[in-house]
């Protein structure tokens, strides 16, 4: 077992300090121990554990700045967060879940999710540009080795690249259903997609022409890497599927050389450390696994969520850190030397996956359909929507501080049992076409009443029973 501390950290109870570092109390009083033995001292891999807390909504991708090790979150309460330690400075601008960040150099971001559009954000001046021309949700982005192109990877089935310097978009087209993921070679002149058709294909930059098919089976591929070297190009790719399976192809004969298959499904997120050494992959049943990409053996297989699965990985810029999200609005930052000495994420069920028989029927209803958006409290945290606290009696669009979209800015719709009613009979795409709302509805009206006589309730009082957020 590995000790380690927390500098700067008030240490108060042993109850407090277990809470805070996510560790076993057997391993905490130990640690204690060696501290007051030795003094602060830090984990031997030389790392620290942390989280990163501020999103109000799950984590679904990480991105960490080669040039300087920033770190950069896209999280379903519609907003990107580029971390300092542990500060965020908040990118809003997009109106719906963000779904994928990248880093296009030391100052710039690239962002995309599910209103479709990129927004390339300039951190030094603050401002933000909108690239449109995708129909669907963009779920996959990549920049070029040269920092010159952006790729964007969707699911209206195309690759979009993107100038970064301005200009018009080119659109690739081929696959037959959403691409998931893209990758540029080291070199720049070649193109790897990934798509929920199965098959990952290669393109060719400046004929923007596919090539070939790497490798195709019957499952939706999720995620994808490049890594390995010869003469300066990627050597391998490894790609993860619906099916649970890791797979790990050759590029130079397209044979696949591993299959990592641990009855685990879906591979939802893939990270390879800067050095190319570790490869790391988040599944649906909340495990991280870290494959040693010179033996090709499994390194270690960690139980990092207790509920959920991992929707976001990646390494720090030396390596020693492993970045991951998921269903929680926490980034945890394990070192990788040391997995096996925490307790593993997301320690409460999260008010949207209780048992529904633990909940009356008006809360199961908030919670499925509403709790993941939407506070009850005054303080509504940076959900991807509004605070509905005290929301009976409020005009629609009018709550300070909250980014609502034209659609609902001005409106004349007064909340009311009567407007939330019609709001799930009818759906928000009708009720308020245009709005950041996704589609919901409540087709049965005694579940309608249910929910508004809970809301009635929960709103008023902040939160009650097990309403709170």
């Amino acid at each position: 077992m590995r000790f380690f501390c927390a500098p700067g950290l008030p240490f108060g109870s042993p109850k407090g300090v277990a809470e805070n570092w996510r560790i076993s109390p057997t391993a905490m009083v130990a640690a204690l121990v060696v501290l007051l033995c030795a003094g602060l001292s830090s984990p031997s891999s030389g790392a620290e554990f942390q989280t990163l807390k501020g999103h109000g909504g799950p984590v679904m991708d990480i991105s960490v700045s080669p040039t300087n090790g920033l770190v950069a979150t896209a999280s379903f309460d519609n907003s990107v967060g580029v971390w300092s330690g542990r500060t965020p400075r908040w990118l809003e601008g997009h109106e719906a879940a963000v779904k994928v960040v990248r880093f296009v150099d030391g100052t710039r971001i690239v962002s995309a999710g599910d209103d479709n559009d990129l927004i390339l954000w300039d951190l030094e001046t603050g401002t933000q540009n909108r690239l449109e021309g995708h129909t669907a949700k963009v779920i996959g982005l990549a920049v070029s080795p040269d920092r010159q192109l952006i790729a964007s990877a969707s699911w209206d089935t195309r690759i979009g690249l993107w100038p970064v310097q301005g200009g018009a978009p080119v659109f690739l087209e081929g696959h037959t259903a959403g691409v998931n993921k893209i990758a540029f070679s080291r070199d720049g002149k070649w193109l790897f997609s990934a798509s929920v058709d199965g098959s990952i294909k290669l393109w060719k930059l400046g004929e923007n022409a596919e090539k070939r098919i790497i490798d195709r089976n019957g499952f939706g591929i999720n995620v994808m890497v490049l890594g390995g070297d010869k003469a300066g190009s990627a050597a391998w790719i490894a790609y993860g599927s619906q099916d649970g399976v890791t797979r790990i192809v050759d590029l130079a004969t397209d044979e696949r050389l591993h299959d990592f298959a641990l009855e685990r499904r879906p591979i939802l997120a893939m990270a390879l450390s800067p050095d190319g050494s570790r490869l790391a992959t988040g599944d649906g049943h909340g495990f991280i696994t870290v494959i040693d990409t010179k033996t090709w053996s499994i390194e270690k297989d960690f139980k990092a969520a207790l509920k959920g699965p991992i929707w976001a990985l990646a390494f720090s810029k030396d390596g020693q850190v492993l970045h991951a999200g998921g269903i929680e609005n926490i980034v945890y930052s394990w070192p990788v030397a040391d997995l096996a000495s925490y307790d593993p994420m997301v320690q409460e069920t999260p008010q949207f996956l209780r048992k529904p028989e633990d909940m009356s029927n008006g809360e199961r209803q908030f919670a499925r359909k509403c709790s993941i958006c939407h506070a009850l409290t005054a303080d509504g945290g940076r959900k991807a929507g509004p605070t509905l606290y005290k929301v009976f009696g409020r005009r629609a669009g009018t709550l300070t501080g909250y980014p609502y979209s034209e659609t609902l800015a001005g409106s004349d719709i007064i909340w009311s049992e009567e407007t939330i009613n019609q709001l799930f009979l009818d759906g928000p795409d009708h009720f308020i076409p245009g709005s950041k709302m996704p589609m919901q509805r409540i087709t049965g009206s005694e579940d309608r009443d249910d929910l508004i006589d809970f809301l009635k309730t929960a709103t008023n009082a902040g939160a009650t029973g097990g309403g709170t957020q």
